[in-house]
Order: C-alpha cells, then sequence, then structure tokens
C-alpha cells in the first residue's frame, strides 16, 4: 500500500540533503480520500489533518482538535471517521498494551515504536532489519501473516532526566 507523505527537502548543513515530512494540504487530503473511495467531508478532512499534525494521538485529543476545528461535531462521528480512515489505510491504528489506542497517518512502511514506560511517550523507529522481516514466523500455525507489530519499552530522555521522588 502506498503512503501519502508529503516530503520537504531541507540542507542540514552544506553536503547533507534530509527529507522530513511535512504537513499535507487541504487538496492533497481530498486527493487522499477520494483514492480511498471516501468521500470528503469536514468531519473526514478534520480528523485526518489532525492525525496527521499529532502523531500517536488518542481518540479524545483527536476529538479536541476536530472540535477546535469545526467548532461542533459528534463524538460518534469522529468514531466512525477513525475508523472509516483506517480500514482504508489512510491512518494506522496502534494500541500498545495498558494505553488507549492511538493513531498515525505514517502508514505503508515497516516501522514500530518507543513507548516510555514513565509518560507513555510514543516516537516511531525504522525498523533495524527491512522491508517486513518480522512476517516470517518460526511457526506461523497455518496463518496468512499479514502484519507484525514490534514496540519497544523504556524510559524518554524527558523522564529519564527528571529526578525520582524517592532519591
Amino acid at each position: 500500500m502506498p503512503t501519502h507523505a508529503v516530503m520537504a527537502l531541507i540542507w542540514i548543513d552544506s553536503r547533507i540533503c534530509a527529507t522530513l515530512p511535512t504537513m499535507p494540504t487541504p487538496a492533497e487530503f481530498e486527493r487522499m480520500l477520494r483514492g480511498a473511495s471516501l468521500r470528503i467531508t469536514r468531519p473526514r478532512l478534520a480528523v485526518l489533518a489532525a492525525v496527521h499534525d499529532h502523531p500517536h494521538a488518542d481518540t479524545h485529543s483527536i476529538m479536541g482538535f476536530v472540535l477546535d476545528d469545526l467548532g461542533e461535531v459528534s463524538h460518534q462521528a469522529v468514531y466512525d471517521v477513525l475508523r472509516a480512515l483506517t480500514d482504508a489505510g489512510l491512518v494506522r491504528r496502534i494500541h500498545p498494551p495498558g494505553s488507549v489506542a492511538r493513531y498515525e497517518s505514517r502508514v505503508g512502511d515497516n516501522h514500530h515504536h518507543l513507548v516510555c514506560r514513565s509518560c507513555g511517550a510514543i516516537a516511531d523507529v525504522d525498523c533495524a532489519v527491512g522491508s517486513a522481516p518480522c512476517l516470517t514466523a518460526s511457526d506461523h500455525h497455518g496463518y496468512a501473516l499479514d502484519e507484525a507489530e514490534v514496540i519497544y519499552w523504556g524510559v524518554c530522555p524527558a523522564c529519564s532526566a527528571t529526578p525520582t521522588r524517592n532519591s
């Protein structure tokens, strides 16, 4: 499945150029919805923009961003839009154990996540091996595997720098 990430080139120094994701335009969001055979609606555009602008946001946070954008939308509409966007492959739903479901716009590649045990922050990390190495299970038990999820657990830099209360 193709990714819909929009990339911008930036110069790090005079010799190195890096590619960073940028926020898609409203017209690009509309093309994404059309490409997924979804009708273009204000709630779909607002939810898609919120997920792109706030990676790994939970449903409650996305609801707040959409309300800020539209002024009024039902909770059910946001849930329905998130489900439709996920089913269409425009957003990815992740659900780390012990956390609420989160949504991200980085789809169509083999990446994993870092999760802070202290504050719950989530960061993307590229797979160290390649395209989809985890789909070769030692014993697939007859399953037709199509996805593998790896979550790295630890403590983020901000929490590592914070002194513990018991010290």
